[in-house]
């Protein structure tokens, strides 16, 4: 699906939506983008970039953005698409990404006096924005699963920490690609025939980028943090568990000496003694009290 908005009186927008590469080919021919463009848009897994081509003067860069729906009970990104080329601004969205194309809509409408790149740098920042409330969120889940973990230990809050990293490794990752995108945009040659306006919209656009990226690695060092010290709970849990087996089986060998020897088929002390049972277990008694006072004392 292709639509078209015409802002600030000459300027364009064009967003083409879809995932098929064949529809996307046709409908950008007359807008002169090469098979190159389009594998690039259309990859799932490109990182963000920047490119420029001198010949057709065609400035396209690919920026990660949040994707609304989770993967495997944890948050991604996904890539979108902003080509420049004269007063033409085309984005390439497709399911995960076209709610930012509503948003970038409403936008325009607020403020249609924009240049084309004043437009790219707001949309941008507003993109930006949207990353905050998901960190929230994992901040959020981070306290509620550290909450159930100091209650009990299970598999199953361990299995929802270890989504937590998870998602938040993808936005660490995309969020400082966003930033090394930004600064490379500031020296680039098209930085140079930027206007004061525009300038500023780029520098709001990487500090708020910046700011992404360190609250995503403040949130990865936590999570980091509280994954060490349950996997040393645990590991502590298990030392203990493995000292009380360990006692106990030095134990219980002292009933298992005695009634082995007492076991015997051959003469043996006690063997005519109406109470031979008796003192025998009392035997078996206090050596197993006297070995766990050595035990213990040993231990401490």
């Amino acid at each position: 699906m292709l639509t078209q908005t015409t802002f600030n009186v000459e300027n364009n927008w064009i967003n083409i939506n879809t995932d098929n590469k064949d529809e996307l080919r046709r409908q950008s021919v007359e807008y002169g983008l090469d098979e190159d463009i389009i594998d690039y848009s259309l990859d799932t897994n490109e990182r963000a970039r920047l490119d420029y081509d001198r010949e057709s003067k065609l400035f396209m860069l690919i920026y990660n953005v949040p994707n609304r729906d989770m993967i495997d009970n944890h948050y991604e990104t996904t890539p979108m698409s902003f080509i420049l080329k004269e007063d033409k601004l085309i984005t390439i969205t497709n399911n995960k990404n076209y709610y930012l194309y509503e948003k970038m809509r409403e936008d325009l409408e607020k403020e249609p006096n924009q240049t084309v790149f004043e437009f790219l740098f707001s949309s941008l920042f507003m993109i930006t924005d949207q990353f905050f409330p998901y960190v929230e969120e994992m901040n959020s889940d981070r306290v509620n699963v550290s909450n159930r973990l100091k209650e009990k230990t299970t598999k199953q809050n361990l299995l929802s920490l270890s989504d937590l990293e998870t998602g938040i490794v993808f936005y660490i990752s995309a969020s400082k690609q966003n930033v090394v995108l930004l600064e490379q945009i500031r020296t680039h040659t098209v930085y140079k025939r930027l206007t004061d306006d525009e300038k500023e919209k780029l520098d709001d656009v990487l500090v708020e980028a910046k700011q992404v990226m360190e609250m995503t690695q403040i949130s990865s060092q936590i999570l980091q943090q509280l994954s060490g010290t349950y996997n040393n709970v645990l590991n502590n849990n298990l030392n203990e568990t493995m000292r009380i087996l360990t006692v106990l089986s030095v134990l219980l060998t002292i009933p298992t000496i005695i009634t082995g020897f007492f076991g015997m088929n051959m003469p043996l002390p006690l063997e005519n003694n109406t109470f031979g049972w008796m003192i025998t277990v009392a035997m078996s008694i206090g050596l197993w009290f006297l070995l766990s006072f050595i035990l213990r004392r040993f231990m401490r």
